[in-house]
C-alpha cells in the first residue's frame, strides 16, 4: 500500500550508494541542489567564534540543573554578529546527551521548551529564539542578514541563516566535557523543523536530527501536497528561501527533488519526524510517505531506515525500529511535552553515530 502510494506522486529516486564512500558524494550533490535550488547556498563558517558569558544561575530547578546565557559572537567577512544562547544543564556526574532547539523565543522554561522535564530526562538543552539571529520578514538588512552583502537569485533564505546559528551554537557545544558530543541532536517545530533539517543535513555532527509538524518544504512530500504548498508558501514567506524557488510554484512536477532528498541527508545517522494528526495544512501523510520514501538511503547502507506497517499510521502510534523514528500525536499544530517525551525515548536508544 505505502509503496503504491510513493509511486503514484511519482517522485525522484535518491541516487544509489554502494557504500558509505559513495553515498557521501552523492549526498554532497543533493546538498548543493537543494541548498542553490530552494534554500539558498548556506552561510560560510565564522572565521572566528568567541562565546562570552551573561548570566550564570547555578542549582536551579530544585537544585537539579544549572543554567548559563551566553553571547555567541561570529567573525564574518561582512562584519561581527553576536546572539544569545540558553544553556541548560542537569548536574550529572558523566556527560550528558544534549538537544539543540531552535525556539520563537528566549524564554527558558517555555511553552514549546519543557526545561525540567528535559533535564529530568537526562538531557541537556542549549536554546535562541530565532528573530534574534534574523526577523522573520522580508527585511535583509537586520541581524545575520545585514553583515552577509547583497541578495542574489541563490543567496540564503532566512530558513538557511537560522540553521547557520544552529550549527554556531553546535560549535560551541561540540567543545564542552560534561556533554555527550557524539550524542546532540537539532530540534525544532514548524518553520523551525524544516530549518533543522538543513541544520542537519548541512552539519553531520548532529548525531540525530528532529523535525515536529514541518510540512511543507520541511517533512512533506511537495508532490500532491494537501494543505500548504509552494505556491502558497512562497508567496506568503518568499524569505525563507531563496528567490530562485519561486519558480516551482504550481510546478512541482519539475522539481529535480522532492523533499525526502532532504530526509535522505541525515543518512546514515538518526532522524525523527513527527506530526498531528489535526494538522492538515502540514498534512501528515505526506511527512509519513516523505520518511518511507528516504528509508531506502539507509537500506542501500545496510541499515535499517524506516519500519512501519504497511499502512498509513493510526493515530498515536509511534513508529521507533528504524534510523527514522516518527509519531502521529492527535491534536493539532503544536510542539507538546507529549512530543519532547516521545523525542527523549527515542534518543535514549542512540549511542553512537
Amino acid at each position: 500500500m505505502i509503496e503504491k502510494m510513493i509511486q503514484e506522486r511519482n517522485l525522484p529516486l535518491l541516487p544509489k550508494a554502494e557504500n558509505l564512500e559513495s553515498w557521501g558524494k552523492k549526498r554532497q550533490k543533493i546538498l548543493e541542489t537543494l541548498c542553490y535550488e530552494e534554500y539558498g547556498e548556506p552561510v560560510p563558517a565564522p572565521e572566528q567564534l568567541f562565546v562570552q558569558v551573561s548570566e550564570s544561575i547555578p542549582g536551579i530547578l530544585a537544585g537539579k540543573a544549572d543554567y548559563t546565557k551566553l553571547v555567541l559572537t561570529a567573525q564574518l567577512p561582512g562584519g561581527e554578529f553576536s546572539f544569545p544562547v540558553h544553556a541548560m544543564v542537569p548536574r550529572s556526574k558523566t556527560p550528558v546527551p544534549a538537544f539543540v532547539f531552535l525556539n520563537f523565543n528566549s524564554r527558558v522554561p517555555d511553552f514549546y521548551l519543557p526545561s525540567e522535564e528535559i533535564c529530568d530526562g537526562g538531557f541537556a538543552v542549549f536554546s535562541f529564539g530565532y528573530e534574534e539571529v534574523t526577523p522573520d520578514n522580508d527585511d535583509f538588512s537586520a541581524g545575520l542578514a545585514g553583515v552577509l552583502g547583497p541578495r542574489t537569485g541563490h543567496s540564503a533564505g532566512k530558513i538557511s541563516m537560522w540553521a547557520w546559528a544552529a550549527m554556531r551554537v553546535m560549535d560551541y557545544v561540540s567543545q564542552l566535557s560534561f556533554i555527550d558530543t557524539r550524542r546532540v541532536a537539532v530540534v525544532g517545530h514548524s518553520r523551525l523543523g524544516k530549518t533543522a533539517l538543513l541544520a542537519g543535513a548541512l552539519d553531520p555532527r548532529f548525531a540525530l536530527v528532529i523535525s515536529n509538524e514541518s510540512g511543507s518544504c520541511g517533512a512533506a512530500l511537495s508532490r500532491a501536497k494537501k494543505g500548504e504548498n509552494i505556491e502558497r508558501i512562497t508567496s506568503v514567506f518568499p524569505h525563507w528561501f531563496c528567490p530562485a524557488f519561486a519558480k516551482y510554484a504550481e510546478r512541482e512536477k519539475s522539481l529535480p527533488f522532492d523533499q525526502h532528498f532532504l530526509l535522505a541527508l541525515t543518512a546514515p545517522r538518526w532522524l525523527y519526524v513527527g506530526s498531528a494528526a489535526e494538522d492538515l495544512w502540514a498534512d501528515p501523510v505526506s511527512e509519513f510517505l516523505s520518511c518511507a520514501a528516504a528509508s531506502a538511503a539507509w537500506e542501500q547502507l545496510g541499515m535499517k531506515g524506516f519500519c512501519t506497517p504497511d499502512r498509513l499510521p493510526q493515530e498515536g502510534e509511534c513508529l521507533t525500529e528504524g534510523h527514522i523514528g516518527y509519531h502521529l500525536r492527535s491534536g493539532e499544530h503544536y510542539l507538546s511535552r507529549e512530543d519532547w517525551q516521545k523525542f527523549m525515548q527515542f534518543f535514549r536508544g542512540i549511542r553512537s553515530i
